[in-house]
């Protein structure tokens, strides 16, 4: 049986529309903390189809990925994203916060306006603030919404080069931009 703390945090977390932070979560109940009760939720949760999951620093239920096969006939189906929106979010998510330019310097193209408001739409990407320099020049980085999608915990468990090329990911055009991207973005850190 679990605690009242943890019923409460589950009772809030079914309801709530969106992932949520311990401290909105601690918020809401009137708490100090909740971190107790989310891994005893966690650990109840475990094994069953519903998992309780943490993505980005927020919480939300998900359904167990051996489960996910079972519901593939309800989900939406996607838009598929071109290539060089596909390049852009590889490289705002390798290289977070990053300016329009900095993104054309690292393609060696310029980027369509409507690349990004294709990934801002799809809850991917969100304006992050401005360069502290002449033109003070928007900045960008991926948003917790990024994070759920891909089933990553934070940023630090996006693919290193010798995984993408392991799974195949790599054509021999690409494998030199990719190369820059992701080593480049160590260099960032």
């Amino acid at each position: 049986m679990i605690s009242d703390l943890a019923r409460a945090v589950e009772a809030v977390l079914f309801a709530s529309e969106e992932p949520l932070a311990p401290e909105a979560i601690a918020g809401w109940l009137s708490v100090e903390s909740v971190d107790a009760a989310l891994a005893e939720l966690a650990d109840d949760y475990a094994g069953r189809g519903v998992n309780l999951v943490e993505r980005g620093g927020r919480w939300h239920f998900q359904t167990a990925p051996d489960m996910a096969h079972l519901l593939r006939e309800t989900r939406e189906a996607n838009r598929r994203l071109s290539r060089a929106a596909l390049e852009t979010l590889a490289i705002i998510a390798y290289h977070e916060p990053v300016s329009r330019a900095e993104i054309e310097a690292i393609r060696g193209v310029q980027i369509s306006r409507g690349t990004l408001d294709v990934l801002m739409e799809a809850g991917w990407v969100a304006p992050a603030g401005r360069r502290q320099m002449p033109g003070r020049p928007l900045t960008y980085a991926t948003t917790p919404a990024f994070l759920t999608h891909f089933g990553l915990t934070d940023r630090r468990d996006l693919p290193g080069i010798d995984d993408l090329r392991a799974a195949g990911l790599l054509d021999p055009v690409s494998d030199d931009m990719m190369m820059e991207v992701v080593e480049s973005a160590g260099e960032d850190d």
